[in-house]
């Protein structure tokens, strides 16, 4: 959703971004050595190699909904601008990625390009920085919808109402004009 104000946008602070990779890191860190080791695989492989069905990839998807309850878990916590702040962090994160170079390796509908960025959050800053910089690391039809919204909806079943970033941007697909061709 993108806010229009006359208020200059929000932006995330380097303290947030700093906090929310960390909240992931300790998330991932709670479910042992093995999706530690997959993800790390992620990051290290050639992308022009196929890890066919029975690669890290997909082995991920055994871990999201067990990384998500533990992050649920380590957020229980937060204040409501606390959760705003790390949902403005993600929010800018899937804009920044939401580029044509990347959706040409993951594919997808508008709401399944925007779960394919949502997964490679979710993954981490390892995984965030190695697609940013290289768009065939990315993944074709790894998913991860909950990453999305997860601080926002966390904020709104708590206190009961959508959380209000500022940052005059949209985490959905095709929202982040730089990051296609006209």
């Amino acid at each position: 959703m993108t806010v229009t104000t006359d208020a200059p946008p929000t932006m995330p602070t380097s303290a947030d971004e700093a906090r929310l990779w960390s909240l992931i890191e300790a998330a991932w860190a709670e479910l042992g050595p093995e999706p530690l080791a997959l993800r790390r695989a992620l990051v290290e492989r050639d992308p022009a190699d196929d890890d066919g069905d029975d690669g890290p990839s997909y082995a991920m998807d055994d871990w999201l909904d067990r990384f998500l309850d533990r992050l649920g878990h380590l957020c229980a916590e937060l204040t409501g601008p606390e959760l705003t702040d790390l949902d403005r962090v993600v929010e800018r994160k899937l804009h920044d990625i939401d580029r044509e170079d990347v959706h040409e390796v993951t594919d997808g509908s508008d709401d399944g390009f925007l779960y394919c960025r949502g997964f490679i959050v979710a993954l981490g800053r390892g995984y965030y920085e190695a697609v940013r910089a290289d768009p065939a690391m990315a993944l074709p039809d790894a998913e991860c919808e909950s990453m999305c919204y997860f601080f926002a909806h966390l904020h709104n079943d708590r206190f009961g109402s959508w959380p209000e970033t500022g940052s005059g941007i949209s985490r959905e697909s095709f929202g982040n004009p730089a990051g296609w061709s006209a």
